[in-house]
């Protein structure tokens, strides 16, 4: 019997899983990797460490299915997109750490761009807005910061790569393929969603040789075999999807109007646009979702930076807890979060506000505050974030959601879930396998080998653990979000984008 493995590389983790062809897992292995601060504000992490621990859970994953790799059909990779290395292309090494999605060192250089008219033009070719969220200004600053890389750069030495690239680089050793695909290049602010091709216009704006740039391929295809050296034994690549898109074809969310949204380090709210791709009116972003062929298939997207990373943070930051499972627990034990709202701002906010400075904040603490209120505060919080993208979604598409599919680590809290239906007013819906990030790479890969003859076939296969239904009255969800709301403008910074109080202006004048 033949099996899938399926490669992660997530931002806090890595996995390995081992798909059958039911769809069904047969073996996980997995690793966190390091997390680098160097400043406040900057996000790193060592890119040899990225490999070296993912090409050990894919060969631990193999030992836990007792399988070896002629059982492997074939290899599906998706990964944290955005994420930026820069290497060496002749010795593979990389010129500095990979900066990861959420740094935001180049906050100041998108607002010179924007202050010079250029967003909008960003926008129209590429489906995204100017922000240091994506790698375009990531690659810029490295090619500017670090010394020597530039003048290198110009002179065809080096290649850039996200996180897909950059395994799969390493995985080719010997062939050294360099390779993505649209759902990884179109969130890269140098990629036109509409022709489907890295823009001059805009590698002439961030000023990136495109000599850097990876070739774009197709999601589903056989890009080359994993060196033998490795031991996972000519194993061939044949999938590759960032891994938001990664879960909506998971989720199998097959048909325009169709959305999911994944608890992960961040939530990443996507739904189906189908072959057509809409500009977004509600500050919302339009990629690629996956090209299957020369079927190109587009996504509506709404990102949160912090997700479930609240719960890490409530973890090893404040030391509140020991593992997430007690977050549930003290969120649980009290009946309502006590005036308590925790805006988890902690890299700025994301869609549809997208405020860099804003920075995170817990309001409405009084002496009975208990740290069971702050737990619940912190998973309401990731919910009302959810709820204010879904809003802007329905403002883009003028439709209303239908049901929201689930997946990702933080899926598994019935209390997230739960409340998360209650502010929605619709069905939060988890698939059986909740692992639909892999689930998707896995997908796209055996399809181009065969061992799925389509997605009609594939689409069967998704079954549902469980359904959350509203419970709460809808005037109480509304009375909630109207408390959230005024949380939400708290933690942003009223110095750079909000005047002053008339009562404060007044006491800054005597």
């Amino acid at each position: 019997m033949q099996y899938i493995l399926s490669l992660d590389a997530g931002t806090t983790s890595v996995r390995a899983i081992v798909f059958d062809q039911e769809g069904q897992m047969r073996s996980v292995a997995q690793k966190e990797i390091r997390q680098i601060y160097p400043k406040p504000g900057w996000v790193e992490q060592d890119p040899q460490e990225i490999w070296f621990t993912q090409l050990s859970v894919a060969v631990e994953a193999l030992g836990r299915a007792r399988i070896r790799p002629s059982d492997i059909a074939a290899l599906g990779l998706t990964n944290q997109r955005e994420t930026t290395v820069v290497w060496d292309r002749k010795t593979g090494e990389a010129v500095y750490n990979a900066i990861v999605w959420q740094d935001r060192r180049t906050a100041e250089a998108c607002d010179e761009l924007r202050a010079a008219g250029h967003d909008k033009n960003i926008n129209q070719r590429t489906g995204l807005l100017l922000d240091a969220y994506f790698s375009g200004t990531k690659i810029a600053w490295i090619l500017d910061n670090v010394p020597g890389v530039r003048k290198r750069a110009e002179a065809g030495d080096l290649l850039f790569g996200t996180i897909d690239t950059w395994l799969v680089w390493k995985m080719t050793s010997g062939h050294n393929v360099h390779v993505t695909d649209p759902s990884n290049a179109s969130r890269t602010l140098l990629y036109n969603i509409h022709t489907g091709k890295w823009d001059e216009e805009m590698l002439k704006l961030f000023r990136i040789p495109a000599s850097l740039l990876p070739e774009v391929r197709t999601s589903s295809e056989v890009y080359g075999e994993i060196s033998t050296s490795l031991g996972l034994q000519k194993v061939v690549i044949a999938g590759i999807a960032g891994d938001q898109q990664s879960a909506l074809f998971g989720q199998m969310c097959v048909h325009p109007g169709q959305a999911k949204n994944t608890y992960g380090t961040g939530c990443f709210l996507l739904q189906n646009l189908g072959t057509k791709a809409i500009r977004s009116r509600q500050r919302l972003l339009t990629s690629a979702a996956c090209q299957i062929g020369k079927k190109r298939e587009f996504a509506l997207e709404g990102s949160v930076f912090i997700g479930g990373a609240v719960v890490q943070w409530l973890r090893d930051g404040l030391r509140l807890v020991r593992s997430a499972d007690e977050v549930n627990l003290l969120a649980n034990s009290t009946p309502n979060n006590g005036g308590v709202y925790l805006v988890p701002a902690f890299a700025g906010l994301g869609a549809p506000h997208w405020d860099p400075y804003a920075r995170g904040a817990i309001v409405g603490i009084t002496r009975d505050t208990s740290a069971a209120h702050i737990a619940r505060a912190a998973l309401e919080g990731i919910a009302y974030q959810v709820a204010d993208l879904i809003d802007a979604m329905r403002g883009d598409t003028g439709k209303a959601l239908k049901e929201l599919r689930v997946d990702g680590g933080a899926s598994h809290s019935a209390f997230l879930m739960q409340f998360q239906a209650d502010l929605l007013q619709i069905p939060v819906v988890r698939p059986v396998v909740t692992e639909t990030t892999a689930l998707g790479a896995a997908y796209l890969a055996g399809l181009a080998v065969g061992y799925w003859k389509g997605i009609d076939g594939i689409a069967k296969q998704w079954k549902v653990e469980k359904v959350f239904e509203p419970k709460m009255p809808r005037s109480q969800a509304a009375e909630l979000r109207a408390r959230w709301d005024n949380a939400l403008l708290r933690s942003k910074d009223w110095e750079q984008h909000a005047p002053l109080p008339p009562s404060r202006k007044k006491a800054g004048k005597k």
